[in-house]
């Protein structure tokens, strides 16, 4: 049994009906946690099915006498997302941990990308984050004005789809990197009321992921260490997700396998500064002067 880090802790953990989310709800729950397990139960493009893997993943953390509950809720829908925080208040008195992890894949090349496919994996990926982190941030709000003490948090799940790039995954790749402005941004707003927000980039094989690195992801032989497993990603979203982990935060977090690295993201870099206006002849040089002095980007995955 895992150290109870989380313990008298409450989670929602959105998209947790497979996969890595379905990582974390298990081992938030080994931690000690009551876990609301969300999940809608899509096929990868995000149709509905009349699956309920949510119940399935409450199932398993009951049998192994945790505590846990559905929810069905669509975390990109406004009414959907309050009543997704409602029901961790109103089942388990409170909520301490919001996870975000839902979300679903529709990759095309940029040139072949339908309006629909691009409005779908942004509503779930982006407006998934904002609608949950409103109406969760909302309830810390009211809890902090109250006087009661708050010492929440919040994981979202960016990529290095989003960080660096994914050729055939343009929407996929700016909701992900959108979701980690959105991390800094809420990271500096919800300090006040004692809640901090993070964000990991993990890389484990998914149903989003098994086409795609088939290869490079594939399992290894028994009794070997499967460092593309789902499970792997949680170790640390649980930490996050404890107290122990009061001081952190506005932070990206690449997590692959054994290997946890903290994501450098957007600096300022070197600048020239002419004191007026540009003209655009003068340009060139200058540019190619701060390229050359600059920090080589890293490669787009896929390129």
């Amino acid at each position: 049994m895992d150290e109870q880090i989380c313990a008298g802790r409450t989670v929602i953990v959105t998209g947790a009906g497979r996969g890595i989310g379905r990582a974390h709800a298990l081992a938030f729950a080994a931690a000690g946690a009551k876990v609301v397990v969300n999940d809608i139960g899509t096929t990868l493009d995000g149709a509905a099915t009349d699956e309920t893997p949510a119940q399935q993943v409450v199932a398993e953390i009951e049998a192994l006498g945790g505590q846990a509950v559905a929810n069905g809720d669509d975390v990109a829908d406004w009414d959907g997302g309050r009543n997704l925080v409602r029901q961790a208040v109103d089942t388990f008195g409170g909520l301490d941990v919001l996870v975000n992890n839902a979300g679903f894949v529709r990759d095309r090349m940029l040139v072949n990308l339908g309006e629909d496919e691009w409005d779908a994996v942004v509503r779930v990926h982006l407006k998934g984050h904002f609608v949950t982190m409103r109406h969760a941030a909302e309830y810390w709000r009211g809890e902090s004005k109250a006087g009661r003490q708050v010492d929440a948090r919040v994981i979202n799940t960016s990529s290095g789809a989003g960080l660096q790039g994914s050729v055939g995954q343009g929407n996929y790749g700016a909701a992900k990197a959108g979701i980690a402005g959105l991390t800094l941004t809420a990271a500096a707003e919800f300090g006040r009321y004692g809640v901090t927000v993070n964000a990991i980039a993990p890389s484990a094989r998914t149903r989003m992921t098994e086409t795609v690195f088939a290869e490079m992801m594939a399992a290894p032989e028994e009794g070997g260490f499967d460092a593309m497993a789902p499970e792997n990603i949680s170790p640390l979203v649980v930490w996050l997700g404890s107290a122990q982990s009061a001081s952190v935060t506005g932070r990206v977090f690449e997590i692959e396998g054994g290997k946890v690295a903290l994501a450098d993201g957007w600096r300022h870099g070197v600048a020239v500064d002419h004191g007026a206006r540009w003209n655009p002849a003068e340009l060139g040089p200058v540019v190619a002067d701060l390229i050359a002095k600059g920090v080589p980007p890293e490669s787009v995955y896929g390129a």
